[in-house]
């Protein structure tokens, strides 16, 4: 439990990725947000429309027309004067999703046209956002079937049917294509396989793989926690149903010799009974809540994703041989750098884990067996003599969100031997544009920073 609360603390939207989208968002709305203090914001001017939308869906305080102070930190609260500390459940939060949602939901279904930067292939990818849940057997005030577990997941389907976990927020490492480069590949977003059926192949992919997997994962949490709950609960009614048995005896006993008693027999039966229906409930109710299983997946949106590889070769601007022969050995590079970082890590007495196929914002996942901790570390092979980094967006917002846990491992590649790791500790200090895909760093400045791989 404590791992798995580890890696999602890793990926948590608070603050970083609510922060980014709010003040984007709240703006788009016509709202007015100026910045103040570090991590503090003041707001000028709620707009009419978010709160005529709090009035319609709001349960607990109203927004107000204007904050003198907000934050998205909790750190930063307290400051003078006190700020309102905006995150899920906060009115204004609420309110700007849900509009945003309205106005643009169809968005998501009709889909867009995004590029991958990173990506040097020439073959195209369809991007679709699913939602899946989780229910067990109890029953809502509703009459639907409880939903214990709710999803966004991701996934990538390629022409020839082949379709990928595509990682927890693939879109922010893509960036918006332009009216050019739509042009350019407009005979491929056109492909026929683009609109034979796709959906259902995503849906199928989803409940061969997706499903089962996130089931299981439920399943292992709560049932364990579940048996636990039951032995409890077993154990200690039992003990006051024997005791009010073994009471109403004792009473009854007294009232045939005739003994006046300030409790009846009939009345310490009636609690044993009483007692006996209530575990009845309770294990018929925990019985409900073993009754795990999964909801069809529904298709929320998707996208087109256009490698960047694709629009050299359509424009014309293609990789020469050598190029290619670059692009092969960055491969390599990146191989060698992940199997030195693999070695340093377990000379350490860690246990490392190869997440990169996941897309999770790091390479490596390392378990310290001493401290039960995990250290997510992601892994940047260079070419001896580059001058420079580039890291996306997801990487770095994963770094901001576990600081003291995260980890750049950067690997000098020289004659095809990799160099020993140099690790740089909260390698990040600020997030990026709302618009930006990936930030470059200076090698120098990084190296600067790094320091031999140690288990502190």
């Amino acid at each position: 439990i404590r791992e798995a609360m580890e890696r999602a603390s890793a990926r948590r939207l608070q603050p970083h990725f609510i922060r980014s989208f709010f003040l984007d968002a709240f703006q788009h709305l016509g709202g007015r947000i100026k910045k103040r203090e570090e991590g503090r914001w003041e707001i000028s001017r709620v707009p009419g429309p978010l709160r005529a939308r709090d009035r319609q869906i709001g349960l607990g305080e109203a927004l107000l027309e204007r904050y003198e102070r907000i934050c998205f930190e909790k750190d930063k609260i307290n400051e003078p004067p006190v700020a309102a500390f905006v995150c899920p459940g906060h009115p204004l939060l609420d309110a700007t999703i849900d509009l945003i949602l309205e106005r643009y939901r169809d968005l998501l279904k009709r889909g867009a046209v995004l590029v991958d930067e990173a990506d040097q292939d020439d073959k195209l990818r369809a991007l679709f956002y699913l939602e899946h849940a989780v229910q067990d057997g109890r029953s809502g005030r509703d009459g639907q079937q409880q939903i214990i577990s709710q999803r966004l997941q991701f996934v990538e389907l390629r022409a020839d049917g082949h379709a990928i976990d595509a990682g927890p927020a693939p879109y922010l490492d893509y960036r918006p294509a332009t009216d050019d480069e739509k042009a350019l590949v407009a005979d491929q977003i056109n492909a026929e396989w683009l609109s034979d059926n796709v959906e259902s192949r995503v849906v199928a992919h989803a409940v061969e793989h997706i499903i089962p997997r996130h089931v299981e994962e439920i399943r292992t949490r709560k049932l364990p926690q579940i048996d636990k709950v039951e032995r409890e609960v077993t154990a200690r009614l039992k003990k006051e149903i024997n005791h009010w048995d073994h009471r109403a005896e004792d009473l009854k006993a007294q009232e045939r010799a005739g003994r006046k008693t300030r409790l009846s027999s009939a009345n310490a039966a009636a609690r044993a009974n009483d007692l006996a229906d209530r575990l009845e409930r309770r294990l018929a109710e925990l019985n409900k809540e073993r009754d795990i299983s999964a909801l069809p997946p529904m298709v929320r949106g998707g996208a087109i994703v256009v490698p960047i590889g694709l629009l050299q070769k359509a424009s014309g601007d293609a990789p020469k041989v050598s190029e290619l022969a670059d692009i092969s050995n960055r491969a390599e590079v990146e191989r060698l750098a992940m199997n030195s970082v693999m070695e340093a890590e377990r000379g350490l007495g860690c246990e490392p884990r190869d997440v990169g196929a996941e897309k999770l914002g790091y390479d490596i996942e390392s378990r310290d067996p001493k401290k039960e901790s995990l250290r997510f570390i992601e892994v940047k092979g260079r070419i001896e003599g580059a001058d420079t980094v580039t890291v996306t967006r997801n990487e770095i917002l994963t770094a901001l969100n576990k600081p003291d846990a995260f980890i750049l491992a950067i690997v000098e590649v020289a004659n095809g031997f990799a160099q020993q790791p140099r690790y740089v500790r909260e390698p990040f200090h600020m997030e990026p544009d709302f618009g930006a895909t990936s930030v470059t760093y200076k090698l120098k400045e990084l190296l600067a920073r790094a320091e031999a791989p140690s288990a502190e």
